[in-house]
């Protein structure tokens, strides 16, 4: 008997919330050294120490899913988000809050987790589909969370930013608890087991591909967001408000990528839509840099090379996350984790070398060169998927 599907915004709002528990306090970042007396270097730990733990949580968290089932983790993990949000809004010292702020890491089963439901209740083409549709809605929280985040600090105090995630958090425990039944019907036997398996896709080809494709895609996303500020403020001299709005743009390409996937799975083989979307992530940014170099050096042009790098995102991202779940769909859960922690501890190198590289005169130029190079990796990973499958 099939699993009982669960609500497509069940599955939107979990990821959403992954991605709100990363940005959405941003803006209060300063405040909040200023209230702890500490550097402006030890409170973004909370940014940078919370990437490194969500990592390795998702080589757990998939796992642990693929044995005792995805509704038991994802609650579980909510109820600790909660918690640890609480934690974090009760916090009178700086190392307590990071430690509840780490805590907070458990919410990434949302996003790990939605994607391995997807793949337990559909074949991957239409698996692409949904995750398009995911994609497309909650790509609003990059766009929405710095702008709330902002508003609650500005408005209430920092501290209004985690009261907000227990809000959140228990919204979404109380949701899933209702609408999540269990979808992985075919448990492994044990959590060792579960680690003995990971040979299994280490020994796949195909899975390598697929996260190269994955890291090289998400990559090009970070370099953007460890640069842009850079650039823009230095270069171009924007203000706040016009930063945020072209550190948006990427997102607003990336909307646009996962609606068209969404329209196009099933016609459209996954194969050719992850060849276009590294094609326009590859070549916008060289577009962009050829069009400065020939006079129009202006924020304007650089942004637009963003948003086809969101735009070739958006065409990959759900086309490769259902493509690495395949690989071994009882292992499902295990590959979501795997790819996705080798995806952001890639992106967190993207992030700290854009950061490194792209100061000066020359920065745009650096900042679209490096996105354009990292989503340059993902189109050879495509190839290199082409080759593989053609083999099989």
């Amino acid at each position: 008997m099939p699993p009982r599907q669960p609500k497509l915004i069940t599955l939107i709002l979990l990821t959403a919330i992954s991605v709100l528990s990363l940005n959405m306090f941003l803006p209060a970042l300063a405040q909040m050294a200023v209230s702890f007396e500490v550097s402006y270097a030890v409170i973004s730990v909370a940014v940078g120490g919370y990437m490194v733990v969500s990592s390795v949580l998702q080589l757990i968290i998939g796992p642990l899913s693929d044995m005792y089932g995805r509704r038991p983790v994802i609650l579980g993990s909510m109820a600790l988000f909660l918690l640890a949000s609480l934690g974090c809004y009760l916090a009178e010292n700086v190392w307590l809050f990071l430690a509840f702020r780490m805590l907070q890491g458990a919410v990434i089963s949302g996003m790990v987790l939605s994607r391995a439901v997807v793949r337990d209740i559909a074949p991957p083409s239409e698996a692409a589909r949904l995750l398009g549709v995911i994609g497309t809605a909650m790509a609003l929280a990059p766009l929405l969370g710095p702008v709330l985040g902002g508003f609650l600090g500005e408005t209430f105090g920092w501290r209004a930013n985690f009261m907000a995630y227990a809000l959140m958090g228990a919204f979404m425990l109380a949701l899933s608890w209702r609408d999540l039944s269990e979808t992985n019907l075919t448990p492994s036997d044990s959590f060792t087991a579960q680690f003995r398996a990971y040979p299994e896709l280490f020994k796949s080809a195909l899975f390598w591909a697929y996260c190269l494709c994955l890291g090289g895609s998400v990559g090009g996303f970070y370099a953007f967001l460890g640069g842009a500020a850079l650039v823009g403020e230095g270069l171009f001299g924007l203000t706040p408000s016009q930063l945020g709005f072209g550190i948006g743009s990427i997102s607003a390409g990336f909307m646009l990528g996962n609606f068209l996937t969404g329209r196009l799975s099933g016609r459209v083989s996954m194969l050719r839509l992850m060849f276009w979307g590294r094609i326009s992530a590859t070549f916008g940014p060289l577009l962009a840099i050829t069009v400065m170099a020939l006079g129009a050096m202006n924020f304007w042009v650089m942004f637009a090379g963003a948003i086809s790098v969101g735009l070739g995102n958006g065409l990959t991202l759900p086309t490769a996350n259902a493509g690495v779940m395949s690989v071994n769909p009882r292992l499902a859960g295990s590959a979501s984790g795997l790819s996705g922690a080798l995806t952001i501890l890639g992106g967190a190198g993207a992030t700290a070398l854009t950061g490194a590289l792209a100061g000066g005169p020359l920065g745009a130029y650096v900042l679209m060169g490096l996105m354009s190079a990292s989503s340059g990796v993902g189109l050879l990973a495509v190839l290199w998927i082409g080759r593989l499958e053609r083999a099989q």
